[in-house]
């Protein structure tokens, strides 16, 4: 399976009349509660002085350098690895991730990307609430990648160990978007079925013979790497 792309909501573009790029920078960033340097100026006609006494004006075209709920996306966390003395840069990808990169990586995942997601969800609580954007999503130097090649290759084992001995399998628990790629990895398989049990965050997979009821299936947990 594909890592999945999140494509980037629409950026803020705003026309007006000013004295400078500067302060079409200050204006629009003020509007839209970012920094002026994540604002870009494009001057559209320049005004003449009256009688070469009174100021002239220009007109620009502001937009923003991305979509403004990313750009807080970025401050924000950027404010919280800061604090946490983490030496990591969040940057924004062509795909709508906000990719953190540095030498404290290893940190910022955690357990099982455990740290990552927790970041994800507190970005979203604060800059998203309003649910009117699109949630951003986090990585760590292609972390996500990583993690998606691994719970292919378990949801393959363990496929081969269930169709082997005929008997349910539940992994360890994992989150919602781990157990969304094990049900991908193996939906093709008409000799499988796998289904989600429990309660977060004890939630897992179980993976079983085709008909067989889950119910009474056999708890094996597997270490998942």
């Amino acid at each position: 399976m594909e890592q999945e792309k999140y494509p980037l909501p629409e950026v803020e573009t705003k026309t007006l009349d000013c004295s400078s790029v500067e302060e079409a920078q200050e204006i629009c960033a003020r509007e839209w509660g970012i920094r002026p340097e994540d604002v870009d100026v494009r001057v559209v006609s320049e005004g003449k002085k009256l009688f070469g006494l009174l100021g002239s004006k220009i007109t620009v075209e502001a937009t923003s350098c991305a979509p403004v709920s990313y750009i807080k996306s970025c401050l924000y966390v950027n404010e919280i690895l800061e604090r946490m003395d983490l030496d990591l840069i969040p940057e924004l990808t062509e795909d709508g991730t906000v990719d953190l990169v540095g030498e404290d990586i290893g940190i910022v995942i955690g357990r099982f990307g455990e740290t990552l997601k927790a970041l994800e969800h507190l970005t979203n609580l604060v800059c998203h609430r309003d649910l009117t954007t699109r949630r951003v999503h986090f990585d760590a130097a292609g972390y996500k990648g990583r993690r998606i090649r691994s719970l292919e290759r378990l949801a393959g084992a363990v496929a081969r160990d269930v169709l082997h001995s005929h008997k349910a399998i539940a992994l360890e628990p994992m989150t919602a978007w781990e157990r969304r790629i094990i049900h991908l990895e193996l939906q093709e398989n008409k000799k499988l079925q796998t289904q989600s049990v429990g309660e977060d965050p004890s939630r897992r997979v179980v993976i079983a013979p085709a008909g067989m009821s889950i119910d009474s299936f056999e708890k094996r947990p597997r270490r998942h790497h």
